[in-house]
């Protein structure tokens, strides 16, 4: 009787929490469909009480949205990309190869994982604009391209795949590049999806280095753009939320295609080595 008493209201708990997580997106999604008016009377509806589409079609006329997604998802997909192989790769090799200073180097690895990344923001700004990478991708995409969190990961999954297997493999005649490549990524999806989730979301979602390293417009990201509403005196939030309720498409995308792989990932992290 008391394990149905506290299966139950672990449910009701987490059912409560769940609604509470939830709310603030549903408010924001249905208030996108609001004008701005109805947003900023005194009496709220979570309802629109007069339903439009304005605030979705003048998006783009008032807000050059789709610049800014587009740039936003093209850097999400090169980071994403670049630290998915190269967290695999230094994994594999950090797993799997045995050479003097392999633990000094995952050590270190791990030493960066402590450093908080606003404290080292301040030299990276002057090392970048020293090296004149300023309003460019670039300075964007390398301060993250390695990340520390991926290779742990990655090394913890690897270093369970059976040895025997890569030597039966080198015994046929594959070369180390053709093992990497069509034995260890494909064995190792779960763990990469936890990362490519993990990795898209933390530069879908970054507004501070974009906002000190992006002067042009034409090469800001969406989340500094969406700055841009707040106006002088007054602020379209119509306008924003309706930018918002589409930004976060792309993670909903990302987050379902791999959900199954993710959880999958992130408990084989947590466990192995």
């Amino acid at each position: 009787m008391k394990k149905h008493i506290l299966k139950y209201s672990l449910h009701i708990v987490l059912a409560l929490v769940g609604i509470i997580t939830i709310l603030p997106f549903a408010w924001m999604i249905l208030s996108s469909f609001k004008s701005n008016e109805e947003i900023s009377a005194l009496h709220q509806t979570l309802l629109p009480k007069t339903f439009t589409l304005e605030n979705y079609v003048s998006l783009q006329s008032n807000f050059d949205f789709l610049r800014y997604f587009a740039n936003s998802v093209l850097i999400a997909v090169i980071v994403t990309v670049l630290v998915v192989y190269i967290s695999c790769l230094c994994g594999f090799v950090l797993s799997k190869y045995k050479f003097r200073g392999r633990n000094l180097i995952f050590g270190f690895v791990m030493m960066t994982m402590m450093v908080p990344w606003s404290v080292t923001i301040i030299s990276r700004y002057t090392m970048f604009m020293k090296a004149g990478l300023q309003n460019t991708y670039l300075s964007l995409i390398l301060p993250v391209m390695v990340s520390g969190f991926g290779i742990f990961m990655m090394k913890q999954d690897i270093s369970a795949l059976p040895d025997e297997l890569l030597e039966a493999a080198r015994i046929d005649g594959a070369n180390e590049f053709r093992i990497f490549h069509q034995i260890v990524l494909p064995m190792s999806k779960n763990s990469i999806s936890a990362i490519a989730i993990f990795q898209f979301l933390w530069v879908w979602e970054d507004y501070l280095w974009p906002y000190l390293m992006i002067d042009s417009d034409k090469k800001q990201l969406l989340a500094v753009g969406l700055t841009m509403f707040n106006g002088r005196y007054a602020t379209d939030y119509g306008g924003l939320f309706a930018a918002t309720a589409i930004s976060i498409v792309p993670v909903i995308v990302v987050y379902t295609i791999f959900q199954k792989r993710f959880v999958a990932g992130v408990a084989a992290g947590s466990v192995k080595g």
